[in-house]
């Protein structure tokens, strides 16, 4: 008789704690697990609140999650080499390219509302936006310039040597 009450307090502390411990909360979520890092959820919901004030539409998440999978690729390469973070005037500067597209300032300010982005959440994403494009016009634009009359001459003289 002994051992069946210990068997009966047991669990009645037990639902007892059960009852009186905090409910759990979930903050966020995995959407995606890339090496050893990982995308969350709301990265997925603040790419697409910044493409609706943007663009007046957003991708759907299957397309955003692709999206910042390849940002992510972009961004390890142009840490690991160490690119530069543009500075916070040239992020200024986009925040009103950004304003500037839009009919009125009342027009940008309610899409922004309507978004639910902060401006501290636009200055991020336009901030994101400039370090990886700057990265990729760093990487992908060509090195040298000719003007066209020159460059005709340099490709004829190649191929009149080559004998082609």
């Amino acid at each position: 008789m002994p051992r069946s009450w210990s068997y009966v307090l047991a669990g009645a502390l037990l639902a007892l704690a059960a009852t009186c411990a905090p409910s759990q909360e979930l903050l966020d979520q995995i959407a995606a697990r890339v090496e050893s890092d990982i995308i969350l959820r709301s990265e997925v919901r603040t790419l697409s609140r910044y493409q609706m004030l943007a663009d007046g539409k957003s991708e759907s998440d299957p397309a955003i999650l692709d999206r910042l999978i390849d940002q992510w690729i972009v961004r390890n390469e142009a840490n690991t080499a160490r690119f530069p973070h543009p500075a916070d005037a040239e992020i200024v500067q986009g925040v009103e390219h950004l304003q500037a597209s839009f009919a009125s300032p009342e027009e940008f300010q309610a899409r922004k509302k309507q978004s639910g982005l902060s401006d501290k959440d636009i200055q991020r994403m336009v901030a994101e936006q400039l370090y990886l494009s700057n990265y990729l016009d760093s990487r992908f634009r060509p090195a040298v310039w000719l003007k066209e009359s020159r460059g005709r001459l340099h490709v004829e003289k190649f191929l009149k040597e080559s004998g082609k």
